[in-house]
């Protein structure tokens, strides 16, 4: 018998206890590493299960210099930045050790609303629970947030994010109702993305670790007394940035990332002070911790002062 199953009635009990069905998926995909991953060598001390219990929640501080790493492994530390967001199977113990060995907070990335055909636990997904592809993201397809089976994985995930002593985590792909029946093959509706997104809260809080709302300006009024923080795309592109506000007026940090150099170029290069002042400077700016970042989120960044 499989963990998975072994886990079923944990799950039910959650799900009771918040009194929620199942939600979504959330903005856009961005971790485009098909490489190898790290799930099943990890058996780090089970000490390091966090629980809410005895230990306090880390949440990262509005105005915090952090990095949206996803391409690959970080491979040089900075010393001013101070959180790092970076692919939670992809990204070895020894990575977020050193992290931690160096005063930065590790923030957890995987997608919660798609399917991705290269991950480890690919093969636990029932064909039912997959929906269409993810326009222009090859090997992507919308997950049934709904689903039972869908939950357990996610349960499995952030499980694997405690253990790997992760500070808190970043579930990708949230709105799926955004994309309507047409785009992701489900019928998916609001209120079923909030319930998703609190379960997953609901799941990451009891390992202690802070959760952070991926995109879903619409879905900001009904859970910010649920998510820690949020990670924002492209809110300057979008003209969504207000729509987030609410979440630094209850002390939740705005990590922001803005694409300047478009989908097609990842240079080293930095963008002119033009393209800084576009992106960078908007209407309540100062509530957001802004970066700017090739489309790949590889280790090119440029701070915005």
């Amino acid at each position: 018998m499989t963990r998975l199953k072994r886990i079923v009635a944990g799950v039910i009990l959650i799900s009771v206890a918040i009194g929620v069905g199942v939600g979504v998926g959330v903005g856009v995909g961005l971790n485009r590493n098909h490489g190898d991953q790290d799930e099943s060598s990890l058996d780090p001390d089970s000490s390091w299960v966090q629980n809410s219990a005895n230990q306090s929640l880390w949440t990262p501080a509005n105005g915090v210099l952090w990095d949206y790493h996803l391409s690959d492994e970080v491979q040089e530390i900075s010393d001013e930045i101070e959180v790092y967001d970076i692919d939670l199977a992809d990204s070895s113990q020894e990575t977020i050790d050193e992290l931690h060995k160096k005063n930065k907070r590790v923030i957890c990335y995987f997608s919660a609303g798609s399917y991705e055909d290269w991950r480890n636990d690919s093969s636990l997904f029932d064909q039912s629970d997959l929906g269409k592809p993810l326009d222009g993201w090859k090997g992507e397809r919308w997950l049934d947030v709904r689903s039972a089976n869908v939950h357990l994985i996610m349960v499995q995930r952030i499980e694997l994010a405690s253990r790997k002593r992760c500070d808190g985590i970043d579930p990708d792909n949230v709105d799926t109702y955004s994309q309507g029946k047409d785009k992701s093959g489900f019928d998916i509706s609001k209120s079923d993305s909030v319930n998703y997104v609190k379960f997953l809260a609901t799941t990451a809080h009891s390992h202690n670790l802070s959760i952070g709302l991926k995109n879903g300006p619409d879905m900001v009024d009904d859970l910010v007394d649920t998510v820690d923080f949020s990670v924002v795309e492209q809110c300057v592109v979008y003209s969504e940035c207000d729509s987030y506000l609410p979440i630094a007026q209850k002390g939740g940090a705005i990590l922001h990332v803005e694409y300047p150099k478009g989908d097609d170029t990842n240079n080293q290069k930095n963008v002119t002070l033009t393209d800084v002042h576009k992106y960078c400077s908007f209407s309540n700016s100062s509530e957001f911790s802004t970066i700017l970042k090739n489309m790949v989120l590889d280790d090119w960044l440029q701070e915005c002062n």
